[in-house]
């Protein structure tokens, strides 16, 4: 970490435990709170409404509490038509430059196609169910942060799917748009991609988050499925070539769900 206190910045760095409670800090230090990636960490339920409610002490009247999370098990998004898009023209202008998509109570998913995806997700599922923490956290923590209408208002939800691959609808409707006859009036040359060089980097990140997601719970998944170490070593290799040779066409519609929750600090009552 850089020395900050050079660039003027007051800063502490503080190394605790988060399920030790209470947190090492004083009522009403902060004007935010960050919570991230924090679902392996702390089962949602008792152990989390007690961190919680720590985290709230320790927040200014006012202040901001934000959360970000993704989910473990992996969905399909289901194609045609396409999901609908967003009432906020904003969010949905960001969506269409991504090429992600917005996840709302109607957004038609189903379980993962690519048998490697399958067992991944299954495997995960278990682990984590064994170990009482959440597959898919994504889908609770809004309830969570609703359950504490006295101490926390305004609370806000923008949840993304980011797809692993170029999706086979996106495919179609790029080939309509380049067959139509008002593509050739034109002069120039139409790219072979549907996608920007920027929004297939963003999911090849995404396919490369998940891969190292699985790859940092192998203990956890050669428990679950029963395979050996050697049995393990060669479903890995071909998944990673299975997934990361896009002439397979390996994938179908499976997304990295990814999602960010805000909330502001009431007054007591």
């Amino acid at each position: 970490m850089s020395n900050l206190k050079k660039q003027g910045v007051n800063w502490t760095f503080v190394q605790h435990d988060l399920r030790r409670i209470p947190l090492p800090f004083d009522d009403e230090a902060f004007d935010l709170v960050m919570l991230k990636d924090l679902s392996l960490a702390l089962p949602l339920g008792a152990p989390f409404q007690r961190f919680l409610d720590e985290t709230i002490r320790i927040l200014r009247v006012g202040g901001t509490l934000e959360i970000w999370e993704s989910d473990h098990v992996l969905r399909s998004l289901l194609p045609h038509p396409p999901p609908p898009p967003s009432k906020q023209p904003l969010d949905q202008e960001t969506a269409t430059r991504t090429a992600t998509f917005l996840i709302a109570p109607g957004t038609p998913f189903a379980p993962a196609q690519n048998r490697y995806l399958q067992h991944a997700s299954t495997w995960i599922s278990e682990a984590l169910d064994r170990r009482h923490l959440p597959p898919s956290p994504c889908a609770r923590i809004a309830q969570v942060l609703y359950q504490e209408p006295e101490a926390l208002g305004d609370v806000g939800i923008r949840r993304v799917a980011i797809p692993l691959g170029e999706l086979r609808w996106e495919r179609e409707m790029f080939r309509n748009a380049v067959d139509s006859p008002m593509s050739h009036k034109g002069k120039t040359k139409l790219s072979d991609n549907p996608l920007t060089a920027d929004q297939a980097a963003l999911r090849q990140t995404a396919l490369l988050t998940v891969l190292q997601m699985v790859e940092s719970l192998e203990p956890l998944l050669k428990e679950v499925s029963g395979k050996n170490s050697e049995e393990w070593s060669h479903w890995w290799a071909s998944m990673m070539a299975d997934l990361l040779d896009p002439t397979r066409g390996a994938l179908s519609g499976e997304c990295l769900e990814v999602g960010a929750w805000w909330a502001t600090k009431l007054p007591e009552q």
